[in-house]
Parts: structure tokens; C-alpha cells; sequence
């Protein structure tokens, strides 16, 4: 077990920015007879989801969301010393999108920027390196990027993975602030590195012309070398049983006990595990803020996403909080901090 604790750091506020375009599951009865379709939005909870146009990458999204955050914030973009930007969608392959994202927003020449690439923990891996940061004598301002454009790597006839993502970018200030703390737990099991992933185009399996050819897989699913692959079973079981221990790993950690907490935002893959997660720790699922059935499974964009699109209008009583991801490395990771002075800027849509 990895525990983390960093003093003196707070968010001073997040944003989220997601594609306009809206794909009902309900539309998807050309890959799934109807009685089968019913059930699995029900049991996964995904209604609808934001797609990204073919011009929208994961980075266009989180501009957005950054240019709307410091707008709001009234913050000086010189002042922005580190720039992050996680992501398992990039640009490309070289060069890194973070450099070009500064140039976009007009950052200094002087801003530390790099990519950070992981799936459905990212952003509390992502956060923890952006504290990290802070407790550097001369940084002050780091700005996080968290995006995702899934939906370009799905195989649209695939029925493992089509009605599960879409598509959304956040951006994440952080500050140092005397007497706030930051607290994580990071975890990594990677012999199960092929239960989620895309295995072609890369230096281990180079693009080749059968890299395109459509397959289908032992277990059934749809896809070319270049679109992702879950292995759903082994998933599910994996989230089962290492995502409640490790939230009372962090309550142990901080000596806390779950009543403290205002909500849990776990990551947003589906509405069965969430349920479980709270039953086995016996929390009010009322304090439980779902929005996959809105925009589906963003990956690591789904806590900021979900705290941006649900807890704005509530965070007068949402401000101590616990994130939870887990997904593909086999990685996952459960953090606490205090949202009381944070900002959130209006969901927007490009």
C-alpha cells in the first residue's frame, strides 16, 4: 500500500466541458435485441452519452474547460508554473499534447508541462504528482488537465464497449493553502495489464496493414488492433474486491471514519458496482453522485466530471469528500480532500 499525505494544497476550482453531440443507448438496438438492450442500460445505468465530432479531441475539450476556469477565476495565466495533462487519447504519439496545449492557452514559456497517461484512476494519480509539485518551494499554481475521447478508440458494433463511453474534458487548479491536506492511496496490479487495452499501433505491436482488420474475439467482442478491448468479467471482479478495501486502507490511513465524509465520488463505470461499493461500506447511496447515465464512462475525467455536473448546486454540504478509481494497468486508487473553498465553474458544451 502506497499512502500519501501532502500538506498545505487545496483545489482552488475545477471545470468540465463535454461535446454537445448526445447518443442515446437506447439507439443502439442494431447491435442488441431489444429485451437484452433494456436490461443492460439498466443494470449498467448509461441512458445517454456526449460524443466527440471527428475534429474534437480530448485535448479541444479540456482547452475549453481551462480557458472557462481561469476566466472565471480572474487568474493570471503567467502564474500557472506546472501544466498536466492526463490522457490516454493524446494528439499523437509525438509530441507530447501538454506542450501543446500551453501554446493554446497562452501560457508561459516557463510552465513545467508533460503528460501523464493512465486510464480510470488517472486523475487521483494525476493529482497526487500536481501536489507533489506544490510542496516545491517555488511552485504556487498547477493546472490539471484531464480528458478523454474513448469514443474514437471504440468499435461501434462491439457490444462490450459501445454503449459504455463517451466523452468529456475537465481542467483542475490547484493551489498551496496553510492547513489543508491531501490524502492517497495508489495501488497497482499489473498482471492483469491485458484485462483493458488496445493492443496495436504501439512500439510492441506496430501498425501494419492488418492492424485495421475487424475481428472478433474469443470472448465475443468487435474490434480492430487500434480499438479497446475489456475483458468485462475479469474487470468487474478485479473493481469487486479492491475498491471497498482500499477506501477503509485511506480511512485507516487518516483515522477517519466514513460518517466524515459529505460524499464518495467513485469513478463513473457502472451503476451495479457503484451500489455494491456503497452497500459493502455502508454508505447512504444518497451521498453518492452518479452521472454516467448522463455522459457515460469518461475514464479518468468522471470524478471531476461528476463533481462539475452534480455536486455545484450542493456543495454547501459537499465539502469533504473521497475519490475512488480503478480501471485498466490493473491500477486504482482512493483519495480524501476538502472541497469547502473550491470553485466550480458551470458545465459547458462545445
Amino acid at each position: 500500500m502506497a499512502y500519501i499525505h501532502i500538506p498545505n494544497v487545496t483545489i482552488k476550482g475545477i471545470s468540465a466541458c463535454v461535446p454537445k453531440q448526445v447518443i442515446k443507448n437506447e439507439s443502439l438496438n442494431h447491435i442488441f435485441p431489444e429485451e437484452e438492450l433494456k436490461k443492460t442500460i439498466e443494470s449498467v445505468g448509461i441512458k445517454e452519452r456526449r460524443i466527440s465530432n471527428e475534429n474534437i479531441c480530448a485535448s479541444d475539450l479540456c482547452y475549453n474547460a481551462a480557458e472557462k476556469l481561469l476566466s472565471d477565476l480572474n487568474i493570471d495565466k503567467d502564474s500557472i508554473d506546472v501544466l498536466i495533462f492526463m490522457s490516454q487519447t493524446t494528439d499523437y504519439k509525438i509530441p507530447a499534447t501538454a506542450p501543446i496545449l500551453q501554446n493554446r492557452l497562452g501560457l508561459s514559456k516557463n510552465t513545467i508541462c508533460f503528460d501523464v497517461s493512465l486510464a480510470c484512476s488517472g486523475y487521483i494519480y494525476a493529482l497526487t504528482t500536481a501536489f507533489t509539485y506544490l510542496n516545491l518551494p517555488s511552485i504556487n499554481r498547477v493546472l490539471l488537465l484531464d480528458g478523454e475521447t474513448f469514443s474514437k478508440i471504440v468499435n461501434s458494433k462491439d457490444k462490450t464497449n459501445a454503449l459504455l463511453y463517451g466523452d468529456a474534458g475537465t481542467a483542475t487548479l490547484l493551489e498551496k493553502k496553510e492547513g489543508n491536506n491531501f490524502n492517497a492511496i495508489l495501488h497497482t496490479d499489473g498482471e492483469g495489464w491485458a484485462s483493458v487495452n488496445v493492443p496495436g499501433g504501439a512500439c510492441r505491436n506496430p501498425f501494419t496493414k492488418n492492424s485495421l482488420e475487424e475481428k472478433i474475439r474469443e470472448d465475443g467482442s468487435i474490434g480492430n488492433e487500434l480499438q479497446i478491448y475489456m475483458n468485462g468479467i475479469d474487470v468487474f471482479n478485479f473493481t469487486l474486491k479492491v475498491v471497498p478495501k482500499s477506501i477503509k486502507e485511506l480511512l485507516e490511513a487518516t483515522q477517519t471514519n466514513i460518517s466524515d465524509y459529505d460524499s464518495i465520488i467513485f469513478h463513473q463505470a457502472n451503476k451495479f458496482m457503484i451500489e455494491f461499493f456503497s452497500k459493502k461500506l455502508k454508505y447512504d447511496m444518497e451521498k453518492v453522485p452518479i452521472s454516467l447515465d448522463k455522459f457515460g464512462n469518461t475514464s479518468s475525467a468522471t470524478i471531476p466530471l461528476t463533481i462539475v455536473s452534480e455536486l455545484k448546486d450542493k456543495q454547501s454540504i459537499n465539502n469533504k469528500i473521497i475519490m475512488s478509481g480503478f480501471g485498466a494497468g490493473l491500477s486504482w486508487a482512493a483519495a480524501s480532500l476538502d472541497l469547502a473553498d473550491t470553485y466550480i465553474s458551470d458545465l459547458i458544451e462545445i
